[in-house]
């Protein structure tokens, strides 16, 4: 198995070290492969919309002012 160095903050570090039951390596490769499994669905659902970059622009501004409104009231 390849192995990777990961850099976190001292302060994350501190934390994790109060925790030394928790195997960190397990808990980060679950989180790496978790996030892979979501860019591969992200990447075949892309793959099949025929939005333009534009397009998309276009319709996450009317969502987020549309969320923006909503919270407003």
């Amino acid at each position: 198995m390849p192995t990777i160095t990961l850099s976190v903050p001292e302060d994350l570090k501190r934390d994790m070290d109060e925790s030394k039951e928790i195997n960190w390596s397990e808990v980060a490769r679950t989180a790496i492969k978790s996030k892979v499994a979501q860019l591969k669905i992200l990447k075949t659902i892309s793959s099949k919309s025929k939005l333009t970059e534009k397009d998309a622009l276009e319709l996450g501004r009317k969502i987020n002012q549309s969320l923006h409104e909503n919270l407003a009231r």
